[in-house]
């Protein structure tokens, strides 16, 4: 295949085996490692089936390793210098997950490139039968009709397609910040029952000596047992809630991925927006805080997990242009509303997220439904998701509005049109 100057193009990606190194190269390469580390808690390093160091570390001996399958084969290994203690399964799982998603995105990049030379290939061939006759162009316009319908119907069966690779792509990409939401509340839980293990063998030391002495209710006063209780009881309760936000974090995460959350239902939109704040809380925190403002709803009939994927794509776009800002006082804030219909029409809800980040320019705003067209660095997205964002809206007979200012931020509302 030739590009516009006549050179050759390689073959696109997904006709070829890719290494480790590429994978590699199509996501984040330093967040990957972040998280792996912070996961293991142990050196560690990654390694190509054929033996080649990728990244990690210098390991002076492996005491396990496991596989990491993007298809069908392993693409490379996850070696660690000490199992002890390790969550070596997860942190496989993780890593596997971000090249998987990394290999999507090259797929649909080279995808993209193949398209743009075949269609740049197909124009120059209709401009220099255009110049040879009137004819010829009546000709091919009636062809370029049929074309075109051909056309519109294989876009819309690659946007379904696009559909679920965006979605597992924008779950990789929090790959890293839930992990960090999990250890954290998982970190106090574990301190919790080793305090509470060591008060355990305290009693156990008093009991021995109430054998020993008759004034049980002195040596028990004495010893200051009664705030030992007290603070027991404490440290169970906070272990009590640690767990429980662990449980929510992981349940919300996994409704994304639930094929049953595709069905349409009858659902309070609250529930999907408190969902989708709690999956990205923990990668909008390290640059803003997450505000919630939600008025009394309707049930409205809809697909959930379709409408919770919109509203995670909008909440990562506000994230990043606060990221991308740096400000101190990053903000993001999210409000549902009930907006009574005027003149016959029917009532909506309203779902307005507001950040104060970089803003958008008028030729940027221009083109953000476009396929493809994205801001962010690469890796970051493939420039779909307000484009099925949009897309989503429409098939539940709504719209977006985005009103942005460039240095000040962005207001992005959904309007939905709630069932008879």
């Amino acid at each position: 295949m030739s590009g516009p100057d006549g050179n050759s193009v390689s073959a696109p990606v997904f006709d070829r085996e890719l290494s480790l190194q590429a994978l590699l190269e199509g996501c984040d390469r330093e967040q990957l490692i972040h998280a792996l580390a912070e996961l293991l808690g142990v050196p560690f390093r990654l390694l190509a089936v054929e033996g080649d160091f990728a990244c990690g570390e210098k390991l002076e001996s492996v005491a396990a390793r496991a596989p990491l399958c993007v298809e069908l084969e392993p693409v490379a290994y996850l070696e660690v210098q000490d199992n002890k203690g390790t969550q070596l399964a997860a942190a496989a799982g993780l890593a596997e997950l971000v090249l998987r998603g990394a290999a999507r995105y090259l797929m649909v990049s080279g995808l993209h490139t193949q398209t743009v030379l075949s269609d740049y290939e197909e124009l120059q061939r209709r401009h220099q039968a255009l110049e040879i006759s009137e004819q010829r162009y009546r000709e091919l316009t009636q062809s370029l009709e049929q074309r075109v319908a051909d056309q519109v119907g294989t876009i819309e069966i690659t946007q379904r397609q696009l559909y679920q690779a965006e979605k597992l792509a924008a779950v990789g990409q929090l790959a890293a910040g839930v992990a960090h939401e999990i250890n954290n509340p998982i970190g106090f839980v574990m301190s919790n029952l080793n305090t509470a293990r060591s008060y355990l063998d305290e009693l156990a030391t008093y009991a021995e000596s109430l054998q020993q002495k008759s004034a049980a209710a002195a040596a028990w006063r004495e010893a200051g047992l009664d705030g030992v209780v007290e603070d027991f009881r404490d440290l169970l309760q906070e272990s009590l809630e640690g767990s429980e936000r662990v449980a929510q974090i992981v349940h919300d995460l996994m409704g994304f991925s639930n094929d049953d959350a595709m069905s349409w239902e009858s659902i309070d939109i609250n529930t999907c927006v408190q969902a989708a704040c709690n999956v990205t809380s923990g990668e909008i925190s390290r640059h803003a805080e997450l505000l919630t403002d939600l008025g009394e709803l309707p049930p409205i009939y809809c697909q959930q997990g379709s409408l919770a994927q919109v509203l995670l794509n909008l909440l990562l776009n506000a994230g990043r242009a606060v990221r991308d800002a740096g400000r101190e006082d990053g903000e993001i804030r999210i409000q549902t509303r009930l907006e009574p219909g005027h003149g016959g029409d029917t009532d909506k809800i309203c779902i307005r997220i507001t950040d104060n980040g970089m803003g958008m320019a008028p030729e940027t705003m221009a083109r953000v439904f476009d396929p493809f067209f994205t801001t962010h660095d690469v890796g970051e997205g493939t420039g779909l998701g307000l484009t099925l964002s949009r897309d989503i809206i429409q098939a539940h007979q709504g719209h977006i509005e985005i009103d942005s200012e460039a240095g000040t931020g962005t207001t992005v509302t959904v309007y939905l049109p709630v069932s008879d």
